[in-house]
C-alpha cells in the first residue's frame, strides 16, 4: 500500500468509515462540531466542496505534521432543489416522493488538509429512481429510518435494491465517499 500520512477521518458516517476500512487505509476518527451553513448563490457542487473545506479547516491548528484530515459532505439535488438529511418521518416521505420516478444527482465534496495545505474536489453521480408508491416509501422509512442520510435513502439499503433503476458514475459516491477519486487524489496530494 501507499505510504500515506496518518489519516484523520472527520466524519461520524458509518458508511464512510466502512469504505475507508475496505480501502485498507489506516485512519482514526476525530469529530469537531462545524456549522454547515454556506453562502447563497453557490451551485450544488460548490456547496458540497465549501462545506467539506469548512469541516477540514476546523482542524488547521490542531493537526500534527504527519497527519492528514479527510472530510466530506454529500448532498442530493433534484429539480434544482438541494436535499440534505430529513428532520423527521414526514420530511423523509416528502424527499422520497420528490425523488420517485426521477433522475437526481448525488454530489460529494471531499477535502484534505495537511500542513496548512488544503485540497478539495467533488464527484457527481446520476441516480435514476423508479416510481415508488406511498406504501413502499413508508415501509422503507419505517424499517430503515434513513434520518442520517442526504436525500433520505441509502443505495445499499432496501429502497436502493429495488427502487434504483440505474446510476451513471460512482456507486461509492452515492454511499458517501467516491473511493476511486479519494485514492487518486490522495496519491497526488501527498507526493
Amino acid at each position: 500500500m501507499e505510504n500515506f500520512p496518518t489519516i484523520i477521518l472527520a466524519s461520524k458516517s458509518p458508511r464512510r468509515q466502512e469504505l475507508l476500512k475496505l480501502m485498507n487505509l489506516d485512519f482514526r476518527i476525530v469529530l469537531k462540531e462545524v456549522d454547515e451553513s454556506y453562502p447563497e448563490g453557490l451551485g450544488p457542487p460548490e456547496i458540497a466542496v465549501y462545506v467539506a473545506e469548512k469541516k477540514a479547516k476546523a482542524f488547521d491548528e490542531s493537526l500534527q505534521e504527519n497527519e492528514l484530515v479527510l472530510t466530506a459532505d454529500t448532498i442530493v439535488c433534484v429539480d434544482n432543489i438541494i436535499l440534505g438529511k430529513p428532520d423527521d418521518e414526514e420530511h423523509a416521505f416528502e424527499m422520497l416522493s420528490l425523488l420517485s420516478g426521477k433522475k437526481h444527482e448525488v454530489i460529494t465534496g471531499v477535502a484534505f488538509l495537511q500542513n496548512h495545505r488544503l485540497h478539495s474536489f467533488h464527484e457527481i453521480t446520476e441516480v435514476y429512481f423508479k416510481s415508488l408508491n406511498e406504501k413502499q416509501i413508508r415501509h422503507y422509512i419505517r424499517t430503515s429510518k434513513p434520518f442520517d442520510k442526504a436525500g433520505s435513502y441509502g443505495i445499499q439499503e432496501w429502497v436502493g435494491l429495488f427502487g434504483i433503476e440505474r446510476i451513471n458514475g460512482s456507486y461509492t459516491n452515492v454511499v458517501g465517499l467516491p473511493t476511486h477519486r479519494v485514492y487518486e487524489e490522495l496519491q497526488k496530494f501527498v507526493i
